[in-house]
């Protein structure tokens, strides 16, 4: 089974009550508002090192977190 990278940005945003815009703003202009964007709604297509380490360290989460693995022909669960 095919194998695929999913950010978990969205529910750790939401879990936290904090915007897009407001993650933009903590990383003191090191992200762009649409690169997080893509990230949040899971559009990304690849994932640039600097970018998910600047995101890990204004969240202090660990790269586990951010970034999961799934099987590509799995569903979804509900609310993620």
């Amino acid at each position: 089974m095919t194998k695929r990278a999913k950010s978990q940005l969205k529910k750790i945003l939401d879990e936290r009550g904090m915007s897009i815009r407001e993650l933009e703003r903590l990383s003191a202009g090191k992200l762009k508002f649409e690169t997080l964007r893509k990230l949040y709604n899971d559009d990304a297509k690849q994932y640039q090192r600097d970018t998910v380490g600047i995101i890990c360290e204004v969240l202090n989460i660990e790269i586990k977190d951010l970034l999961i693995l799934i099987d590509v022909n799995e569903k979804e669960p509900s609310g993620n």
